[in-house]
């Protein structure tokens, strides 16, 4: 039998590989796991999930303050000034505080972080910073990257075209920003720079913003955009950009053909999703190609055909999300060591974390109604009584059940925890729950919550409030 240097080597410290390190390394198994940025947590903890929502939460308490919605509650400021710098060092600080606390892990669950980017030499053999490693089982989990606009140059540290990365230290807030794309992280990092004093400007080539929303979301979130100040351009196609003197000319037409104009910035956020990030591994070496999609295909357990070999996350076919990654990173690890790993890929909430929060579990209603006859109930926040209280009247949830099992297929919501709301109706879906299920549970009063016990209850025609 074959002797190897560890029995689980784990390609990557994202969400998806540092949780199957730790996890592989709790069940007893020796684990190392390789990864070639100076700090761990990939780019959800150095240049993705982590910062923006320290860029979110902080840009939106300076709107409250700047912009005399606390004058409402009584409450009068002064001269109210963006200190940016320190706006900017305190989104590090985070970064820098949760990076060595997957650090700290590592060591106390005695897992080896091999310092440097893995390459295959063959199933069971990487080569990490010129030093050849062995290991049982090689999981990778490296993610995606930034997918270019093919004619566009994107150069963050001259900071005129950016990607997510660039956006999220810019030097000053922009007079003009243009973000392409109206997606999550275009709406997430165009959101922190308009509450910071940025027109801001957003291309999207689709009809509607948030492509793979529900129907009502995408409509409801062009108008609470819209009255934010975000100028919305969709069916739009950018055709090409150019920078001159630290400005940039974005040239747009129609989506489906039409008369070009021009559009002015001084920066420019190329936002148009990820791809999976495979370029360097060495794939053809074990015999691994990927699909039309640039992912890695893999069975139930998420084992490729290449055996000893796993992939999870960014890398392989659902949505590119840290938790989803995360859960499979879990899964993983616990098939390789013997045991039963599952990942329910119907139940995995998503979040655009604005303000106010979209979130969704399941089904939207488009895919639902393709699938059979539903029932679906709408309750408005505007008739919940804790944000109405809160003066965060925007938004609603929907529960959309099977007609007739009352089964619970999908839940959408528009609020300002929707985030944290959504997990409620994952546990639910994930037991299988009834609409009726969630509308006979008490929840507590008042809270943002209990607009889903109320749209739970509508599916039946009962909801109270409205």
């Amino acid at each position: 039998m074959a002797e190897y240097d560890y029995d689980v080597l784990v390609i990557g410290a994202g969400p998806g590989g540092y949780v199957a390190a730790i996890r592989a390394a709790q069940l007893g198994l020796k684990t190392a796991c390789a990864e070639g940025r100076e700090t761990l947590g990939g780019t959800c903890l150095n240049v993705g999930c982590i910062p923006s929502k320290a860029l979110l939460h902080g840009s939106e308490l300076y709107d409250h303050a700047a912009n005399g919605t606390m004058a409402g509650y009584g409450i009068k400021t002064g001269p109210v000034e963006l200190d940016l710098e320190a706006m900017l060092a305190q989104k590090t600080d985070s970064v820098k505080s949760l990076t060595g606390g997957i650090e700290f892990l590592f060591k106390k669950n005695k897992v080896t972080w091999l310092k440097g980017y893995a390459a295959f030499e063959d199933a069971h053999t990487v080569t990490v910073a010129g030093q050849k490693v062995t290991a049982k089982n090689i999981v990778i989990a490296t993610g995606s990257s930034v997918t270019p606009l093919p004619g566009v140059i994107v150069d963050n540290d001259a900071g005129v075209i950016v990607d997510s990365t660039g956006a999220l230290s810019l030097k000053k807030v922009p007079d003009h920003l243009v973000v392409i794309g109206g997606g999550v992280i275009g709406l997430e990092l165009g959101s922190v720079w308009r509450r910071l004093g940025a027109k801001v400007t957003v291309v999207e080539f689709l009809d509607q913003l948030l492509p793979g929303m529900d129907g009502d979301v995408r409509k409801e979130a062009a108008k609470i955009f819209k009255k934010q100040g975000l100028d919305l351009k969709l069916g739009t196609k950018v055709t090409g950009v150019a920078v001159d003197g630290g400005k940039a000319t974005l040239t747009v037409e129609p989506s489906k053909g039409g008369e070009a104009a021009t559009i002015e910035a001084d920066c420019v956020l190329v936002a148009i999703g990820r791809r999976p990030h495979t370029d360097g591994l060495g794939l053809d070496k074990i015999g691994l190609a990927v699909n039309a999609r640039g992912q890695i295909e893999t069975d139930h357990d998420f084992a490729t055909k290449v055996d000893g070999v796993w992939a999870i996350g960014d890398v392989v076919p659902g949505p590119m999300l840290a938790h989803k990654a995360e859960d499979e990173g879990i899964a993983v690890a616990e098939n390789i060591a013997g045991l039963t790993g599952i990942v329910n890929h119907a139940v995995i909430p998503g979040v655009v974390y604005t303000a106010p929060e979209f979130a969704g579990v399941g089904l939207t209603e488009e895919a639902a109604r393709e699938l059979g006859e539903i029932k679906v109930s709408k309750f408005p926040m505007l008739a919940n009584s804790r944000a109405k209280t809160n003066h965060e009247p925007d938004g609603f949830v929907k529960v959309i059940a099977d007609a007739k099992t009352d089964r619970v297929l999908g839940v959408w919501a528009i609020a300002s925890v929707a985030g944290t709301m959504i997990a409620e109706a994952a546990l639910a879906m994930e037991f299988g729950a009834t609409s009726e299920d969630i509308a006979y549970t008490c929840h507590a009063h008042p809270t943002h919550s209990e607009a889903l016990k109320e749209a739970a209850m509508g599916v039946r025609g009962k909801a109270i409030h409205i």
